[in-house]
């Protein structure tokens, strides 16, 4: 008796199988790619132009009915403030390209309590990505953090950072917040007021620059302490006039 055999597949059929199964991780690959060559195009932009917006500044938008924010330049910040924010938010600033392995190492060892997050890395987050903690938006920040580092100056890093930054509920960027909050232009702050609204950082929502707490009234005393110390070693260079 012949034995039977099983007809083979014409080989264009397997062709087209395989295509068909690589087919779907193309299209991930290329929308991969499209992703990465939009946010290295943007950081370029925002090089030279501000940012429009922010994916929170949006949000809050909606939920307010509307924020307060207007742009202005490192030039015309007092230096006081740039000072203050970097003290309060990240001391060695100038020392390192996005990530500050000592402060990471011992975040690690002191457990999740400890923030070990650069103000390059809170640039990131703050004006592509999303509040909030997971691993999904870490990942993103920890590919953008060299990115920017690469293509911007220490002094943009901070002058991004401190418009784009919230301190008080709808009220965002250092020249809103001196209004706001003492009547003045980000030009004219003092380095106690500049400390008093850096002391507010990073929870604007419960902390006040006006009538402070005594938590904040000393973490602002700390701050101005520290903005002398980081003007005075050399710290503050990398973003000075």
């Amino acid at each position: 008796m012949a034995k039977k055999t099983t007809p083979r597949k014409p080989r264009r059929t397997l062709k087209a199988a395989t295509a068909s199964k690589r087919r779907p991780l193309r299209h991930v690959t290329r929308a991969l790619v499209a992703f990465a060559g939009a946010i290295v195009l943007s950081v370029g932009v925002y090089s030279v132009l501000p940012p429009p917006t922010t994916p929170y500044i949006l949000s809050e938008g909606v939920r307010l009915g509307g924020i307060r924010r207007d742009w202005v330049s490192a030039d015309t910040i007092a230096p006081e403030a740039l000072q203050a924010v970097v003290a309060a938010e990240d001391a060695n600033f100038c020392l390192h390209w996005g990530f500050d392995m000592a402060q990471l190492r011992a975040a690690i060892q002191e457990g999740a309590d400890r923030g070990a997050s650069t103000l390059t890395q809170q640039t990131v987050k703050n004006v592509w990505l999303w509040q909030g903690r997971s691993w999904p938006r870490k990942a993103l920040e920890a590919l953008m953090t060299p990115v920017v580092e690469a293509m911007w100056s220490k002094r943009r890093i901070v002058e991004v950072y401190i418009n784009v930054a919230e301190f008080d509920e709808g009220i965002f960027g250092i020249e809103a917040a001196a209004q706001h909050h003492f009547g003045v232009r980000a030009a004219d702050l003092t380095l106690r007021q500049a400390s008093l609204l850096a002391a507010v950082l990073p929870n604007p929502k419960e902390r006040q620059a006006v009538s402070p707490s005594s938590f904040v009234d000393r973490r602002a005393r700390a701050i101005a302490d520290g903005a002398a110390t980081i003007r005075a070693d050399g710290r503050a260079r990398c973003f000075a006039r």
